[in-house]
């Protein structure tokens, strides 16, 4: 029985979250610079065993893609390559930057402490996994 891994793929930085290995609960795992992602993950999975990676899906409010869903694809497919044993499932993660941020706010971080996006991609990348647990019933 493996978990569940999700990534909020950005640009510059992704924020990974992982479940414990019953997939209850997510957690936010670290975040890592997204030209390392693969090497990162490839280290992840020598240790732990992860059945499926959940990534968000950026859209605009009009339902369309965002401008870096390509890049996302493209990592998708790479990562298929790699790992066709791992189930790859996508998630709407819309408003998950701005619940994250309310997140920051609500936990009582200083606003010095708020502008670390590093700590805000892996919000994001918990919130993703959260949402997919709970569509999901295990």
């Amino acid at each position: 029985m493996g978990r569940i891994l999700a990534i909020d793929y950005g640009e510059k930085r992704c924020g990974i979250a992982v479940t414990d290995p019953l997939k209850i609960i997510a957690n936010a795992l670290q975040t890592v610079e997204t030209k390392e992602l693969l090497t990162f993950l490839k280290n992840y999975f020598q240790k732990e065993s992860v059945e499926t990676v959940v990534v968000g899906e950026p859209k605009r409010m009009s339902n369309e893609p965002s401008s870096i869903a390509p890049k996302i694809e493209k990592f998708i497919s790479d990562f298929k390559k790699r790992y066709p044993e791992i189930k790859v499932e996508r998630i709407d993660e819309r408003f998950t930057s701005k619940i994250a941020f309310q997140t920051m706010i609500d936990s009582g971080l200083k606003k010095k402490d708020r502008q670390n996006k590093a700590l805000l991609d892996t919000i994001s990348a918990t919130i993703i996994l959260q949402s997919y647990l709970e569509s999901k019933s295990f």
